[in-house]
Formats: C-alpha cells, sequence, structure tokens
C-alpha cells in the first residue's frame, strides 16, 4: 500500500541550540522536537521521568468517596467480590486490586466473566454471585461505566457498587444530539449517564483536569491502591504493583506519555528483575527470560499469552498466575497459557482467511463491514485489526449465532469509532469502547443496515486523503549521522507505543549494494552513500523493487548475533530518489 511521506522540519538555528543545550546529536534534538517536547525543562521531564511524579491519587473524582467505602469495608470485616474482565488490561487491573485489598485485611473475592458466556462489562451473574458469598460491595475495574441493569440489579440486592472504569461513558441524548447539530467546534462540557453507584471514578468524567484521562484500567486501579496505601500507611508497598501496571498499560494501547509513560518505565524494572513469581515463570515459559526486556517487545509475547485465555478459555486463572506465590503452580499456568496461544493463533488464522474470502471483492467502500456464522468470538476483535491495518479502513468483523451479531470494530487515527456508532445506535443492542477500538451487538437482519448506517458516517467524517496512510517521519538525517551515540539517545525513548513510537529516519539518495530476499520474504542489502554504507533489512519487504537511487526510512538497530553486534538499519520504507 502507498503511504504519504510526512517529513517534520524545524528552524535548524533552533535545532542547533537544542542540541547544545541538552547534549544530544542535532538528530535526536529533531526527533524529540517532531514527538511536541521543545524545550530543555520538557526534553529533561520527558527523557528522566521517575515515580516521584505521579499524581495524587484523589485529584480523580470519585477516590476519596471509593477508598473511605473500602475502609469501611475493611474496619466492619465485609465480604468484598472484584468484578475484573477477561483482557490483559483487565486481568492485571484485577490482580492489582485484589492484592491491595487482601493487604488492606479484607475478605476478597473477584469474578472473571467468560467472553462468550456473559460477553463483555459489568454482568447481573457477577450480582448473584456477589449474594452467595455474602458479599456487602462490589468493585468494578476496566468495566462498568454503561452497565445500568447490573448497577440495578446490585442496589436491589442491597449491595454497593463501586464502579472504577476508563471507557467512554454515555452521553446524554440531548447532548449528543446538540454537539451533531452543532459539529465538532462545540466546546460545552458533555454530560453523562452513569449508573447508580456508591462511587464511579472514571477520569474521561472530568473536564477540570484531563491529564489522567488516558489512564488503562490497570492505571486506575494502581491509582485506587495508591489512594488506599495512602490512607493504611505501610499495609503494602504499591510500588510493587507496577510490574502489573505496565503489562496492563501496554496491553490497552493507551498514550505512553504523561504519567503512562512513568508508570511503564518504573514498571519494566520490575519486570525485567523477574519480581513477582507468575511473570518471570511467563517470561521463561515465552523464552525472553535471556533476552533484553523492552515495552514493545510484551505485545509480542507476554501480552497475546495473557490475553489468549479470555479468548478462548477461562481467564479466572490467569489471575491466579498473576497473583501467585508457588513457582510449580506458576509454571504449570503459564505453560497452559503458551498451549493456549498456541491454539488462539490457528483461529485466529482460520477466521481471517474467510473475512478475507468475503472481502475479495473490494469496491470504494470508506468502512468494512463482514460477518460469519459460527466465527468464535475471542478473535474478532485481532482479525478487525488486522484488517483495519491491511485496508486502512474502519473495520468490523462480526460473529453470528442464534440470529445475533456479535462483534469488534477497528479503526484508522483520523475516526472516532465510538462517536461514529454513537450516530447508528437505533440500530444495535449494544456497544462501548474507544476512539480505536469498540464492540458490538445487533440483530444479524440488521447488518446490511448497519453497513450502510457506517459507511454514511464514515463517508462524512472522512475525506479520501484521510484513507491514505501516512509514515510520519521525525528526522531527515544522512547516513552519517546514524551511530552508536544516536542508538543510545534513542533508546532514552524507551518505553515506546502509542503516541512515543519507535522514530523513523529518513535518508536520501542512497546507493543499494547486494539485494537479497533472506528467511520468508525479508529484504536484507547494504545501503551507501558516499564513503559510509550500512547493513539494511526489511522485514516482510521481499516484493518491493530496488534498482537506481533510493529514499529509506528507517529506524537505527543494534543488532546481536552470536554474541556479537553491529549497527543495522531497520527498514520501514524505500522509493526511488527524485
Amino acid at each position: 500500500m502507498n503511504r504519504r511521506w510526512l517529513v517534520n522540519r524545524t528552524n535548524p538555528d533552533y535545532i542547533k541550540y537544542l542540541s547544545k543545550a541538552i547534549s544530544v546529536s542535532p538528530a535526536f534534538a529533531q526527533v524529540l522536537v517532531s514527538r511536541g517536547i521543545k524545550t530543555p525543562q520538557a526534553i529533561n521531564s520527558f527523557l528522566n521521568p521517575h515515580i516521584s511524579g505521579i499524581s495524587d491519587p484523589f485529584e480523580i473524582d470519585g477516590v476519596k468517596t471509593a477508598v473511605e467505602r473500602i475502609k469501611h469495608a475493611a474496619d466492619t470485616n465485609e465480604t468484598v467480590l472484584i468484578h475484573g474482565d477477561y483482557d490483559a488490561d483487565g486481568l492485571t487491573a484485577t490482580a492489582i486490586m485484589v492484592h491491595a485489598l487482601r493487604a488492606s485485611g479484607i475478605d476478597v473475592h473477584y469474578f472473571i466473566p467468560d467472553r462468550i458466556a456473559h460477553g463483555y462489562g459489568f454482568n447481573p451473574a457477577a450480582v448473584k454471585i456477589a449474594k452467595k458469598l455474602g458479599a456487602t460491595l462490589i468493585i468494578t475495574v476496566d468495566c462498568g461505566i454503561t452497565s445500568f441493569d447490573a448497577a440495578f440489579s446490585a442496589k436491589k440486592e442491597g449491595i454497593d457498587v463501586i464502579i472504577t472504569d476508563h471507557h467512554e461513558p454515555v452521553v446524554r441524548a440531548e447532548e449528543q444530539q446538540s454537539s451533531r447539530a452543532e459539529g465538532h467546534c462545540a466546546t460545552a462540557p458533555l454530560r453523562y449517564l452513569v449508573p447508580e453507584a456508591i462511587a464511579v471514578v472514571n477520569p474521561k468524567l472530568q473536564t477540570h483536569n484531563s491529564k489522567l484521562s488516558t489512564l488503562s484500567g490497570a492505571g486506575l486501579a494502581f491509582k485506587i491502591a495508591q489512594a488506599l496505601s495512602m490512607v493504611h500507611g505501610s499495609r503494602f508497598t504499591v510500588h510493587d504493583l507496577l510490574d502489573l501496571v505496565a503489562i496492563g498499560t501496554m496491553a490497552d494501547v493507551v498514550p505512553l506519555t504523561g504519567e503512562n509513560r512513568i508508570l511503564v518505565k518504573e514498571g519494566m524494572k520490575l519486570i525485567h528483575e523477574g519480581r513477582r513469581q507468575g511473570i518471570r515463570t511467563l517470561k521463561s515459559a515465552a523464552g525472553i527470560d535471556k533476552r533484553e526486556l523492552r515495552a514493545g517487545l510484551l505485545s509480542f509475547t507476554l501480552i497475546p499469552r495473557i490475553n489468549a485465555a479470555g479468548r478462548i478459555s477461562d481467564a479466572s486463572d490467569v489471575v491466579r498466575l498473576l497473583l501467585s506465590e508457588t513457582e510449580g503452580e506458576a509454571e504449570d499456568l503459564s505453560s497452559w497459557l503458551n498451549r493456549l496461544n498456541a491454539e488462539r493463533q490457528k483461529i485466529e488464522e482460520s477466521v481471517y482467511q474467510k473475512a478475507r474470502e468475503a472481502l475479495s471483492v473490494m469496491h470504494d467502500e470508506r468502512a468494512i463491514v463482514v460477518s460469519g456464522k459460527g466465527w468464535h468470538q475471542g478473535v474478532v476483535g485481532i482479525v478487525a485489526s488486522r484488517i483495519a491495518e491491511e485496508f486502512y479502513r474502519p473495520a468490523f468483523v462480526l460473529s453470528i449465532k442464534d440470529g445475533i451479531a456479535k462483534g469488534s470494530g477497528r479503526s484508522i487515527p483520523s475516526f472516532d469509532l465510538c462517536g461514529g456508532l454513537a450516530g447508528c445506535e437505533e440500530l444495535l443492542l449494544s456497544f462501548g469502547g474507544h476512539r480505536q477500538a469498540a464492540g458490538v451487538r445487533l440483530k444479524a437482519e440488521n447488518i446490511p443496515l448497519f453497513e450502510k448506517a457506517i459507511q454514511r458516517i464514515v463517508e462524512t467524517a472522512l475525506s479520501k486523503e484521510d484513507l491514505v496512510p501516512s509514515l510520519e517521519i521525525d528526522a531527515d538525517v544522512a547516513l552519517s549521522e546514524v551511530n552508536h551515540s544516536l542508538i543510545r539517545e534513542i533508546a532514552m525513548l524507551e518505553p515506546v507505543g502509542c503516541s512515543n513510537k519507535e522514530p523513523f529516519l529518513a535518508a536520501r539518495k542512497l546507493e543499494v549494494v547486494n539485494p537479497r530476499i533472506v528467511g520468508s520474504n525479508h529484504l536484507k542489502m547494504k545501503l551507501k552513500h558516499g564513503a559510509y554504507s550500512m547493513d539494511a533489512i526489511g522485514f516482510d519487504m521481499g516484493t518491493t523493487e530496488v534498482s537506481g537511487a533510493v529514499d529509506a526510512v528507517f529506524t537505527p538497530v543494534l543488532n546481536e548475533y552470536n554474541g556479537s553486534s553491529y549497527l543495522q538499519l531497520s527498514l520501514k520504507a524505500l522509493r526511488p530518489s527524485r
């Protein structure tokens, strides 16, 4: 797929000033400016995040009330049920909350819904379980903000509810209509409908303090734990929970800036040290216990294994793994997750192939809706993500069973998926999620109407140019600027991920030397400019034509092999030089 190359450029004199002021290379100074970090003070704060920089949890509305209610539960020996979610963010959030409440002396249990049997969200089945346990308080993590029925059911049973969630709340109907009428320029704060509860903790409800609005479910659970530790003193060390926060935050693909950056950076230290028994054995099972662990590696190793249980099995045992202090138990559960992940990969590939067959003829659709009977609900989100990336369109993949279609949507950066779904909610039985990912449920007979409606909404919102992917380049560099010193500077950007991606550099008019295909369709060569040449590899770029002078987009890396290391360019794109 062709991509637009967008190169960030800054006044060269300012780059020279910044380079000298913070003692970094001009290339790295440009990388920092390209991501909006433009002053020596801001750069120092970004490159040196410290746990002391995290915010006061009581800045979040509802935390004070929630903690007071939890403390009352501890003082009066109440039983509490934690209602989690089946994905990696929800599971780590559950483990965080269980740990914090146990350390506070509370009799705590947890409930993880089954993806197929219960679906997403705070489920009324949990109210029955709470009643059976004799629980007088339910605390949701990573869910609940749209669960009106379950909250009402709990109230009827005399069970208090605290909701902690980071998903989009329901906007009042009259607010939606007003917002649509005024377009995207409306600046008045929206009013939301929230379930009736003792406390509702969701930073997205706040207009006066938005800096914590990007917390993951695990991050929000950590803020509750942080507040509890401040109230209960030294009953537990909240810092010990940061490894779980790091996994949940990376899994939920929230921006790795501000507080999230601090939480993940500190948590990665604990993961690297192997402080937690369950994570240590899972690293070993994934074969990464001997590798240098960076945040991005989690997305390809530990997180898919944690998610596998919720996709095709019962995820409750993942919480047991994350809280386990027994080596044998942790090893058994880690091996189980390894096997589940392999099975999940096979199921995913099967559904993907069926979805692609259904898309064999693509016209000028602005959005993709594809459905099939009996497709495994646990993998439709991954398949939707793959299709959205492949076609660069918002994509929905739906599984039909008993006349009901359930599925997931994934978007592209320029389209707000949840906002779009709100525009056709009369066709949906339910929906919820984020700007870039959402779950939907509708009658199968309404799929054609839904497809037309979402097509119309996307067509109104996006231009044809919005549907052409762009390659954002942080800096134009000479090949001679790519050295070990630049590699060390780039490492200071860790953790990289959403809103803090690995840097893309561009070099122009390079000579291609000895291009060849290696492995399974990887393009390997040397790129040369004057006296400088460097090894380069483009994964899955074997079909790329290379002849004459080329421009290259790449990330410089240190490739380690058989005990030695050398500089290499990890190619992202090539094109003929103009």
